[in-house]
């Protein structure tokens, strides 16, 4: 791997375990607006809330639209009992900052609800890029490139850590490398964080 400059994380299913409270509030949000328990098949990971209500809703748009995905991220701000780091998390962010790699989180969540998950994980991030400072989510690539432009890299010279196709598709347009998890296609393919340690130790000792 050629000379990592810095690491732009993916927050929910990457760094963070919230996946049951991911599913509570849209549960809670399709009883609410009438959407079948079934149809929450179609609720694509890693993509920002407004993209799958219109998948849900195709029915709203304008202010209903946005009130909808105002509810449903109000029904996960609170929502923090069973919110963690997931494991290998801390270990990989300290092996990074030891190292001097700059790293971000990048995620399709808006500001206050990434600041309460990575509070409710332990995790300090010290550049957080969130849904509503883009005018784009992923699978659009502005939120990577933001993430990069923020850290002072190039978006090349960059590695996106993601576990859903849309967050893997937004960093390979920003022309950042991948390393994918839950199993999917990237440059990398760690079977969790610790394993991404390692591969990371290994890249850096070769290019710093």
């Amino acid at each position: 791997m050629a000379v990592l400059d810095a690491v732009l994380f993916d927050m929910d299913g990457t760094l963070i375990s919230s996946d049951a409270a991911v599913a509570r509030a849209w549960a809670s949000w399709a009883r609410e607006f009438g959407v079948p328990e079934s149809a929450l098949a179609a609720v694509a990971h890693g993509v920002p809330s407004d993209g799958t209500i219109r998948v849900l809703r195709p029915d709203l748009d304008g202010a209903a639209l946005d009130a909808a995905a105002a509810r449903q991220l109000e029904l996960q701000y609170d929502d923090l009992d069973d919110v963690r780091a997931l494991p290998g998390a801390h270990a990989l962010l300290a092996g990074l900052d030891a190292a001097r790699i700059p790293w971000a989180v990048v995620t399709s969540a808006d500001r206050r609800l990434a600041r309460a998950r990575l509070g409710a994980a332990g995790i300090d991030a010290p550049v957080l890029v969130a849904r509503d400072d883009v005018a784009r989510g992923k699978p659009d690539p502005e939120s990577y490139l933001a993430g990069a432009a923020a850290l002072g890299v190039e978006p090349g010279a960059c590695l996106v850590v993601e576990d859903a196709e849309a967050g893997l598709a937004a960093g390979r347009a920003a022309g950042a490398r991948t390393a994918a998890l839950r199993g999917l296609d990237g440059d990398l393919r760690p079977s969790d964080l610790h394993d991404l340690a390692g591969m990371l130790g290994i890249a850096v000792a070769a290019g710093r």
